[in-house]
């Protein structure tokens, strides 16, 4: 028998499809009735419930036209087996204008069967990347 992934092998599987922009399959690693927070949004990204949000959420963030990677990932284990917490920052580059930027994050994931049933994602604000 296999064993589903656990939740780092999946938050690493999320990172990496973010950043090789595969928007349509990011989805899938969300169960059907999976709930994300985005604590700090102001807007109808604050609560997605659903793989169908999730996919539209998805879908938003390919027409923005970035490329993102995360840096300085670090991993915090946790005493649940379900959830990991991850402090990292994405490196971003907008293809029109090229200047990079970091947005610094932290998710709390809870994965279960190999699959994010609930995230919190903090999110913070744009900062310059030092040239």
């Amino acid at each position: 028998m296999v064993r589903p992934p656990g939740a780092r092998d999946v938050f690493f599987r999320l990172i990496e499809g973010v950043a090789a922009q595969k928007w349509a399959e990011l989805p899938e690693l969300y169960a059907e009735n999976a709930v994300v927070r985005h604590p700090f949004a102001t807007d109808e990204s604050a609560v997605l419930t659903g793989r169908a949000e999730l996919r539209e959420h998805f879908a938003k963030a390919g027409s923005r036209g970035l490329q993102m990677r995360a840096h300085d990932v670090v991993i915090h284990e946790t005493g649940d087996p379900e959830v990991v917490v991850a402090e990292f920052a994405y490196h971003v580059r907008a293809r029109n204008d090229g200047d990079p930027f970091k947005v610094p994050a932290i998710f709390v994931l809870r994965v279960r069967d190999g699959q994010i049933v609930e995230s919190r994602d903090y999110i913070g604000g744009r900062q310059r990347l030092a040239p």
